[in-house]
């Protein structure tokens, strides 16, 4: 007898030609439903629709179509149990040897623009994961092919083994499609989460995490250590939608990085040119300019030994007078929103630098996730713009909204460097920064090292409040003007009272952005 495929997709890449082979080189039947088997019946290829096969119509509207017994059975009934094999037989069912399923377009749907929630509800696939799970369960008799891109290893596995299929290569097709039914029951599962967490909790109870291996990395951070890219949700976003206009191949390091001048980046609206310079996730320059490729210049000369081999994070498309800049030392990435032909032409000189194409900077992961032993910590991502309004004025000297202008861009630049964090600005345009220092002291004085002889008339930002006065001599002593801090020390006052003293503005932010 020959042997029993049933094919039921909803993507319909390549189904054709596969049933085709294994009508006419395989000797299959095959048994189908809904628009799987109306496509194989116009193709002119024998077809047994599933409810002439069960006996049983499909029904609500085609919600229960292959939810049967026969079809069930054929599936799950071990061949080398005699008491399957006779149950089998006297309920006249079938072994199925092949299953050919992939899922409703859940994922799409929810991200079409206006989509409803009955719209999602109907997008549900019930019967698909029921068939993948059952046939990847019994992989020891059933084959199970959940994607198209493994339609041709299956053919080749029947043509070098004679017409049967490896146990290794079952075992790998049911590892896939659990892995499909997991990473999809996932989508379904964060999809109602949003649908509650505005009345019931800011972070769901549960946590599902899945991923499809993008692309393999060298390494990670280091040679000995592998690494692996994997994307979320069944179709590229974020960093795997980027354009890579040329340049090698990302690793580990690079994407880590690029995250990092992201976000600093998108706290810069388009409207003025804003570039950042990266070195190991922190901001070495950063400027906001009245041209992208003054902006870029000013960000460079903040720290130009530490730009050496950075990463370029700007919010403007490039032009080819930012790309002639670019080219003039050597930069690990460059990322923007778009590129102009002249800027690609310059650009191209320089065919090791790799350029990236985001077009939305602005948008990235509402949480964050490390992983802890035995666990996971979330938390929601420190993604709220922040304005001066709200701010508290803690001196008897009043800033001006030049002054409070540059704190904010000062405070938008700190809260990316790591803690102890310490930023001093001029003009919109980073001096001196103390990134991830034990103490706050620490930080403070290399910041103002690195600003040199240009820290007078300056601003300085702080990550988190200054439990002495010490930073505040320290800094006045360099010239610093203005102070923007959290504050929350229970020596607040005495702070306040040294910038006083020394005739410092001082803002207090009341909200502290620790990284880390």
């Amino acid at each position: 007898m020959a042997r029993l495929a049933l094919l039921s997709v909803s993507d319909k890449t390549g189904i054709i030609d596969l049933a085709q082979q294994l009508v006419d080189k395989f000797d299959f039947e095959l048994i189908s439903s809904g628009g799987t088997a109306d496509l194989l019946q116009e193709a002119r290829l024998p077809v047994t629709k599933v409810s002439d096969y069960t006996g049983s119509p499909e029904i609500l509207g085609g919600r229960v179509k292959t939810l049967h017994p026969r079809i069930h059975g054929g599936i799950l009934g071990r061949r080398d149990l005699s008491q399957d094999d006779q149950e089998m037989a006297s309920n006249q069912i079938r072994p199925i040897d092949l299953v050919v399923v992939n899922l409703y377009p859940f994922e799409q749907t929810i991200v079409q623009p206006h989509f409803t929630i009955s719209e999602a509800i109907e997008k549900i696939d019930i019967g698909g994961p029921t068939l993948l799970r059952a046939a990847s369960k019994n992989f020891a008799h059933v084959t199970v092919l959940s994607n198209p891109q493994y339609y041709d290893s299956y053919l080749q596995e029947l043509d070098i083994n004679n017409g049967e299929v490896s146990l290794a290569f079952r075992k790998k097709m049911a590892r896939e499609a659990f892995a499909l039914t997991h990473s999809y029951d996932g989508a379904i599962t964060n999809y109602f989460m949003t649908l509650t967490l505005e009345t019931e909790s800011s972070l769901p109870s549960h946590l599902t995490l899945s991923g499809t291996q993008f692309q393999s990395l060298r390494y990670g951070e280091n040679p000995h250590q592998n690494a692996v890219w994997y994307q979320t949700g069944t179709q590229p976003s974020g960093w795997a939608a980027a354009t890579k206009l040329q340049g090698k191949e990302l690793s580990y390091n690079n994407l880590v990085d690029l995250e990092a001048a992201r976000r600093i980046i998108a706290e810069f609206n388009s409207e003025e040119p804003a570039v950042a310079i990266l070195k190991h996730t922190n901001p070495c320059g950063m400027a906001i300019g009245k041209t992208l490729a003054n902006a870029y210049e000013n960000a460079f000369n903040a720290d130009l030994i530490s730009a050496f081999g950075g990463i370029v994070a700007v919010n403007q498309p490039l032009d080819k007078e930012t790309a002639s800049q670019l080219t003039k030392t050597f930069l690990e990435c460059v990322v923007a929103p778009g590129c102009d032909e002249e800027a690609k032409r310059v650009l191209a000189a320089k065919s090791k630098i790799r350029v990236l194409l985001l077009p939305n900077l602005m948008s990235g992961p509402k949480q964050t996730v490390k992983v802890i032993a035995g666990g996971l910590l979330v938390q929601a991502s420190d993604d709220q713009i922040d304005t001066s309004e709200s701010w508290e004025i803690a001196t008897e000297k009043q800033p001006t909204s030049e002054q409070l202008a540059e704190l904010l861009f000062a405070w938008k630049v700190t809260k990316y460097v790591k803690s102890n964090a310490i930023v001093v600005t001029k003009n919109r345009t980073t001096l001196g920064i103390g990134a991830g220092q034990m103490n706050r002291i620490g930080a403070v004085r290399i910041a103002l090292e690195k600003a040199e002889n240009k820290a007078k008339g300056g601003f300085l930002a702080s990550d988190g409040f200054f439990p002495f006065d010490d930073s505040v001599r320290t800094a006045a002593a360099k010239g610093i003007v203005a102070i923007v801090q959290p504050g929350g020390s229970l020596r607040d006052k005495d702070s306040i009272a040294a910038a006083n003293e020394l005739g410092l503005v001082m803002v207090l932010t009341r909200r502290r952005h620790f990284l880390h």
